[in-house]
């Protein structure tokens, strides 16, 4: 190969991995205060978003980031989202979650959801991708089964918030990446996925700060 194809070869080369970064945005979540929350509380949850709510999301897909204040304390909230093996727990369109014998919490599990009737999905197989019992973090990925969330990964993340007067709240931030489906908008793929994560969210609310007054009883 002589040295004007090796030049030709790697202009080329340079050209497509361009081509490639444009394609690719990063999400910029950390800069607009999801609905629900403050601008205060933004700045107090901005390294968080930061680090565990950013994504490079391609020219087919879209993001979301989504907030819930629950009046429940941060290891309540963190008990029930942490169970792999229990999203119907607060995930309102999951009739049933099926786990192998022996079954583990540890990143890299799986899990069979049945989605309820009427929704454009069936079944869901997830896989647990982070679960850190420490910084309350988790967060899954869909990789396979009959829906319409193609190449979903999300990710929660579970705070605890304190203002000037003492009160003690917990914040929960649940985002994610999704695929946008032939014959579908940004906008239409953005709607359907932000209105589930918020039935759940506002579910799990519900739940949690039932449990906190069974627990002061």
């Amino acid at each position: 190969m002589n040295e004007g194809e090796t030049s030709s070869m790697a202009a080329a080369a340079d050209s497509e991995d361009s081509e490639t970064a444009t394609a690719a945005t990063v999400t910029t979540h950390h800069l607009t205060v999801p609905p629900g929350l403050t601008q205060a509380e933004l700045q107090e949850l901005v390294h968080s978003i930061s680090e565990f709510h950013t994504y490079q999301v391609g020219p087919a897909q879209c993001s979301s980031l989504l907030a819930q204040r629950i009046h429940a304390p941060l290891l309540t909230v963190w008990s029930v989202v942490r169970r792999f093996d229990r999203p119907q727990t607060y995930k309102h369109f999951i009739k049933s979650c099926y786990v192998g014998d022996g079954f583990e919490t540890r990143v890299g599990c799986l899990r069979d959801v049945n989605v309820i009737s009427g929704l454009p999905a069936e079944t869901n197989t997830e896989r647990l991708d982070i679960l850190d019992d420490e910084r309350h973090v988790t967060g899954f990925s869909i990789i396979g089964g009959e829906h319409r969330l193609r190449n979903y990964r999300s990710v929660t993340t579970v705070h605890e918030n304190q203002n000037h007067g003492g009160e003690i709240w917990t914040v929960v931030l649940e985002s994610y990446v999704v695929d946008v489906p032939e014959g579908n908008t940004e906008e239409d793929t953005r709607l359907f996925a932000d209105t589930v994560v918020k039935l759940n969210m506002q579910k799990l609310a519900s739940v949690t700060e039932g449990l906190a007054r069974d627990q002061v009883m």
